[in-house]
C-alpha cells in the first residue's frame, strides 16, 4: 500500500479526492493500534500536567470534519486521561445573537486556553469559511477574505506561546451514510441524529470545495493541517494521539524550579 501523508507542504494544493479515507498503515493493527493509543493517552496526561505546571505555553486542538466524522469520538478517546482541570472543550454552534453582534472571531478568541492549559475545540473559527460559503449566509466578498484574516489570528495565538495543532477528519461519503444509519437505528444514539444532517448531506460535494480550500489557503508554517484517515476509527485515534503526544514531547514542558530552602522545611 502507498503511504499516503498526512500534511502536505506549504502552498500545495489540496484536493480531498486525492485522500483515500480508509487509508491506514500496514504497520499497524486495530489491536496493536489500540494498545498504543492508551499508552499515548497516559503520556498526554503526564505531559499536560506538566505544562500546566509550567504555566507558559498552551496548545491548542481544533478538530474539523463533516458530520459524523469522529470529533466527539476523537476527544473522548484520545483525551480520556487528561485532568480536566487542565483541558477545556468547545463546541461551537450556530453563533449566538450576541456572538452575531462582533466578528466572527469574537467568541473564538474568547475560548482560547490559558497559558499552562490544552483547549480542544470541536469545529472552529474555519467554520466561517465552510457552512457560511456553503449555505450564503454571508456574501462571498466577505468570507473570501476570512483565510487571511483567519491566517493572521493564528499568527497571533502562536506569537502568544500557543502550539496550534489542526485536524481534518477525512471519512467518505460511504462511510457518512453508515454512521448516520447507525444513529437512526441505535436508540442510544437517536440524540446525535438530526434530519438537518441529512440536508447537510446532500451539498457533500460543495463542503468538499470548501474544505478544499480550508486546506489549501491556511494550511501555513506556523499552523498546518493534518489530513486524517477517519474511516477506521481506530486508525484515526491513533494518528490524532500520536501527533499530541510528539508535539508535547518536543515541547518538553518542564516543572518550575522550587522555592529556595524547601530542603530546610520540617513540618511539625
Amino acid at each position: 500500500m502507498k503511504k499516503q501523508p498526512i500534511t502536505v507542504a506549504i502552498g500545495q494544493s489540496v484536493k480531498l479526492k486525492e485522500f483515500d479515507a480508509d487509508y491506514f498503515n500496514s504497520d499497524w493493527t486495530k489491536e496493536s493500534a489500540g494498545q498504543q493509543v492508551e499508552q499515548n493517552s497516559k503520556v498526554i496526561a503526564e505531559l499536560a500536567y506538566r505544562l500546566y505546571a509550567e504555566n507558559r505555553r498552551a496548545v491548542l486542538v481544533i478538530l474539523q470534519g463533516i458530520d459524523a466524522s469522529g470529533k466527539d469520538g476523537t476527544i473522548r478517546v484520545v483525551m480520556s486521561s487528561v485532568n480536566p482541570q487542565s483541558c477545556q472543550v468547545t463546541s461551537f454552534k450556530t453563533p449566538s445573537s450576541e456572538e452575531l453582534d462582533h466578528d466572527f472571531l469574537w467568541r473564538i478568541h474568547r475560548a482560547v486556553p490559558p497559558h499552562g492549559n490544552i483547549g480542544i475545540f470541536n469545529r472552529s473559527q474555519y467554520e466561517d469559511v465552510l457552512i457560511v460559503r456553503v449555505r450564503n449566509l454571508v456574501p462571498e466578498k466577505e468570507w473570501r477574505t476570512r483565510y487571511d484574516r483567519i491566517n493572521e489570528f493564528e499568527q497571533l495565538l502562536v506569537d502568544g506561546g500557543m502550539t496550534i495543532l489542526k485536524f481534518f477528519l477525512h471519512i467518505s461519503k460511504d462511510e457518512q451514510r453508515q454512521r448516520l444509519q447507525e444513529r437512526l437505528d441505535d436508540r442510544g444514539k437517536n440524540w446525535k441524529f438530526r434530519l438537518g444532517d441529512l440536508e447537510e448531506r446532500k451539498l457533500w460535494d460543495e463542503y468538499q470545495a470548501a474544505y478544499d480550500d480550508v486546506l489549501t489557503k491556511c494550511n501555513t508554517k506556523h499552523a498546518p493541517w493534518h489530513i486524517v484517515p477517519a474511516d477506521r476509527k481506530w486508525y484515526r485515534n491513533l494518528v490524532v494521539s500520536q501527533t499530541i503526544r510528539e508535539t508535547l514531547e518536543k515541547m518538553d514542558p518542564q516543572f518550575p524550579p522550587p522555592e529556595p530552602g524547601l530542603d530546610k522545611v520540617v513540618i511539625e
